[in-house]
């Protein structure tokens, strides 16, 4: 207490707590509104408890002011974390805090003017009173405070565990299901996987709305956005991006978010290569034939690369890097000498000259549908 009050006050105290404690219970119960309810069951139990307990250890504290009965405290420091849980405010219990304060205030001075206190000790024994109120509010405050964190963790760890069960391709609906019911999450009708770089787990979180999961593992952010193709979606988790370079895969039916969510992994990495032009979101699905070509097997790929151009191979590295633009512009515009030349820079004539060498080289293939799609597909995987 802030000034010592003369301990025989405690003696003129303590004969009026019995009483004092039932008429703070009763006025509880009829002027809080939260707990106008019978005060029966494990509730009514703990306000009795809290209500004598303070009055006790207030009385005590004027006897034996260095006392500190940290068994007491945590009964004021559980009341708020039981309003938490209750899923009510702190107003209910501090409203009680005060009444009791002003009843227990109109008491103790009656009782120790009864015992021939002077007016001055009363005046210090009211501030001393509003002062300890004061106290154990805060430690309902704490309470409460670490119950709605230990609450939040626990919801996060649970959205979290969402987030990758939906990454698998071997967990059952019902798995998933039963998750996103404990969490009051609720099922979107189409979801599409994004990934982004770590530092941006936290911004998406916030920023995209409770019903998208995000979680950071393996150096980059995962996670599922909800009808992905809602009014202005697109341009929502551009905003929540901020500039990140991030990949969104397909909307998707829930069942197959893993596959919406590889699709987008896979097209996250291609852009960090460089394989992709990146600006931000990259669609994956804008960027299929990539994706078929380069987020597969590389081994794949490259055998295609090789064998489907070995009659490069054998040329001087000069003239392999003027026959492989001249093929690929050709397959991409067959026939069209000059815009050939146009795209490559070079006379018509340098073209002929050039296509005329490439049918040494490859001969018939050339004019064959399967193995002109063949070429073109070495040439963009190489």
């Amino acid at each position: 207490m802030d000034e010592a009050l003369p301990p025989a006050l405690a003696a003129a105290l303590r004969p009026v707590l019995p009483e004092l404690a039932e008429s703070i219970i009763a006025a509880i119960g009829s002027e809080v509104p939260e707990y106008r309810r019978p005060l029966e069951g494990p509730f009514g139990r703990a306000l009795r408890v809290g209500v004598e307990q303070a009055l006790a250890r207030f009385v005590e504290q004027i006897e034996h002011p260095e006392a500190d009965d940290e068994a007491t405290r945590e009964i004021y420091v559980s009341l708020g974390r039981g309003e938490m849980r209750a899923g009510r405010s702190l107003d209910a219990l501090l409203s009680a805090y005060r009444l009791g304060a002003r009843l227990a205030w109109e008491r103790s001075v009656a009782a120790g003017a009864a015992a021939g206190h002077e007016p001055e000790t009363l005046y210090r024994l009211a501030s001393a009173i509003f002062s300890y109120i004061d106290a154990i509010s805060a430690e309902s405050v704490e309470g409460y405070a670490q119950e709605r964190a230990a609450a939040e963790g626990e919801r996060q760890r649970r959205r979290r565990a969402l987030t990758r069960l939906l990454a698998r391709d071997d967990v059952s609906e019902d798995e998933v299901l039963d998750l996103a019911r404990d969490l009051a999450w609720r099922r979107p009708t189409a979801i599409a996987g994004l990934v982004a770089s770590t530092e941006a787990a936290d911004r998406l979180g916030a920023r995209l709305g409770d019903g998208a999961l995000t979680v950071a593992e393996e150096g980059v952010t995962i996670g599922f956005v909800p009808d992905p193709e809602g009014p202005r979606r697109r341009e929502q988790i551009e905003a929540a991006l901020d500039g990140t370079p991030a990949a969104l895969g397909p909307s998707v039916a829930l069942g197959r978010a893993h596959h919406s969510l590889a699709r987008a992994r896979a097209a996250h990495a291609l852009a960090l290569e460089g394989r992709l032009a990146a600006d931000g979101l990259v669609i994956a699905d804008e960027h299929l034939p990539a994706l078929l070509l380069h987020a597969g097997d590389a081994a794949l790929a490259a055998d295609l690369a090789t064998r489907a151009l070995a009659p490069l191979a054998a040329l001087k590295p000069g003239a392999r890097s003027r026959l492989e633009p001249t093929l690929r512009s050709w397959l991409d515009h067959p026939g069209q000498v000059q815009r050939i030349a146009a795209e490559l820079h070079v006379h018509p004539q340098t073209v002929r000259y050039r296509l005329g060498r490439l049918r040494e080289l490859f001969g018939d293939r050339l004019d064959d549908a399967d193995s002109r799609f063949e070429l073109a597909l070495a040439l963009r995987a190489g």
